[in-house]
């Protein structure tokens, strides 16, 4: 009989009057593996942290009920006792590395901290540990990243190197929160095969938190399926996907994004244009004080008309953002770029900000894009007060409202903050700021790769609604297949600055040409059939 490594009972944590986790229960067998699935906002995350008693006091109780690993109690354990399992026996690997990882650290050093802390190593044998460690995880050029810092690396290499920490110690739980969320199909692939390898290779059980079913159909044993702090389904994961039997985790199950985009017109005016556009940064000087460049975007040529979306896919590095950010003139860049017929290469910035209410901009993380210290109605209402200063304050007050409206929000909530909102809410204030200056062209940015997967439907139907009503451009940028595949009737295929292929996008889909869009497809097609799979 298998070693029961984690015992979760009746636990209960509440933030203030509002309970966020109520009387979850469940068990993790060494070498196993257990999914916690729901939507943001079920408490899977909170219950993940209060294993290790990481949860942000005062502001949340501390936690009520029983959390026993390997037999003892942790829920009011002292901090030396917390300190020896955290990182020694259970480590944690979170959502987001950028924001995980210290920037004012190389990777050596923070690999090595815990190696130093937990087994006592001298610092030369900590680094040749980390060293081991980094290639263990499949780092490329591992030796060379030891010096680099955070923000020298890819999405998919600092995962890997937070997975490096996770397992410095050989804990013999790893609790994954969201591991692959923000990665691209190729990546994800890669760390969930790394993942079980480690896993096999160390014994090591592993609590799984997400809501990418395709992930949880290739990774869990069990699943316990969460929603408003309760677990309402659990069981093992064939039965669970195969014969849901709450309507909750029925709704899981048939969310996703559907629908056609808009019908593609050739004969629509071009909103936004590019040619032979090229994007470098400098990377450091050469001999006699030259400097040499990194090119970003190589000669690249992009066409957006309006009532058309333009999906631009490829890996983290392939220099998407960068082409949405340099056709809106907010990075440096060589090449022609035209707005409606008006080359905005050689405008002066006093000219570029009268246009700037036209051509507007959706980023990836809405908690990041939207100030904390700003209501919603200053939040949205300052383009119009820097576009339209002399409209009296009541206007504005309406003209925000009316755009709350028509992205879903009510208008009664202008005055909260955005931490008082869901992920999916914050992203529709997101683009109701963008909305209100009735732009032409809009660049989205990752706008859906934060949230869960009825949000990310829920959003997609918002901006075809939107598309169609304003007859808007979009320059929609997204390593998620699924969701491009239902907003773009465009596609462009980047890799290494350069456009591999592009073309309509059921072309591009159905019969890709290049290499690099087979296998980026073809990924993204290992996925989906995990997915479907769970659905049948």
């Amino acid at each position: 009989m298998a070693e029961t490594l984690l015992q979760v009972r009746d636990l209960h944590v509440s933030f203030g009057d509002l309970p966020a986790v109520k009387g979850v229960s469940f068990d993790i067998e060494a070498g196993e593996t257990v999914a916690l699935v729901g939507e943001s906002g079920s408490g899977k995350s909170v219950t993940a942290l209060s294993v290790l008693q990481l949860l942000p006091y005062p502001l949340a109780s501390h936690p009520r009920g029983s959390i026993l690993f390997e037999g003892e109690e942790l829920i009011g354990a002292d901090k030396a006792r917390l300190l020896d399992v955290r990182g020694g026996k259970v480590s944690m690997v979170f959502q987001e590395p950028m924001t995980s990882l210290n920037p004012l650290h190389t990777i050596a050093k923070q690999v090595g901290e815990s190696l130093v802390v937990h087994k006592r190593l001298h610092p030369k044998a900590a680094l040749q540990r980390t060293l081991e460690l980094l290639r263990r995880v499949g780092l490329q050029d591992a030796e060379q990243r030891l010096g680099a810092y955070p923000h020298e690396l890819s999405g998919g290499q600092r995962q890997r190197v937070m997975i490096a920490m996770a397992l410095a110690n050989e804990p013999r739980l790893l609790i994954a929160d969201e591991p692959t969320t923000a990665l691209d199909v190729t990546i994800q692939a890669q760390i969930l095969e790394l993942l079980r390898e480690l896993q096999d290779e160390l014994d090591m059980a592993l609590l799984l938190i997400t809501h990418d079913l395709g992930t949880v159909r290739a990774m869990a044993d069990r699943v316990c399926v969460m929603t408003d702090g309760e677990i309402v389904e659990a069981g093992e994961a064939e039965r669970v996907f195969n014969a849901p039997q709450h309507a909750y985790t029925r709704h899981l199950l048939a969310a996703e994004p559907k629908g056609e985009p808009a019908r593609d017109n050739a004969s629509a005016p071009v909103v936004a244009a590019a040619h032979d556009l090229t994007v470098k940064y400098p990377v450091s000087k050469g001999w006699f004080g030259a400097k040499r460049y990194f090119a970003a975007v190589k000669n690249v040529d992009v066409t957006v008309r309006a009532g058309q979306t333009v999906g631009v896919v490829g890996e983290s590095g392939s220099g998407k953002t960068t082409l949405g950010l340099a056709m809106l003139r907010l990075i440096r860049a060589s090449g022609r770029i035209h707005f409606e017929n008006r080359d905005l290469s050689t405008m002066k910035r006093r000219a570029l900000t009268g246009l700037r209410r036209d051509m507007q901009v959706v980023f990836q993380d809405p908690y990041g894009s939207l100030s904390p210290r700003m209501t919603v109605q200053h939040i949205v209402e300052e383009g119009l007060r820097v576009h339209y200063p002399r409209v009296p304050i009541d206007e504005r007050r309406n003209q925000v409202a009316a755009v709350l409206t028509e992205v879903g929000l009510e208008p009664a909530h202008m005055d909260r903050y955005p931490h008082e909102f869901s992920g999916g809410q914050r992203q529709r204030i997101s683009i109701a700021r963008a909305m209100v200056l009735k732009p032409r062209f809009v660049v989205l940015d990752e706008p859906t790769s934060a949230l869960d997967m009825s949000v990310q439907a829920q959003i997609v139907d918002l901006l075809r609604a939107l598309q169609r009503s304003h007859d808007l451009g979009y320059l929609f940028v997204s390593h998620d297949l699924k969701v491009v595949r239902a907003l773009a009737n465009w596609i462009i295929v980047m890799r290494d600055g350069e456009i591999v292929e592009q073309g309509p996008a059921n072309d591009v889909f159905e019969r890709p040409r290049h290499d690099y869009s087979k296998a980026l497809f073809a990924a993204a097609l290992d996925l989906a059939v995990d997915e479907r799979a769970v659905r049948q």
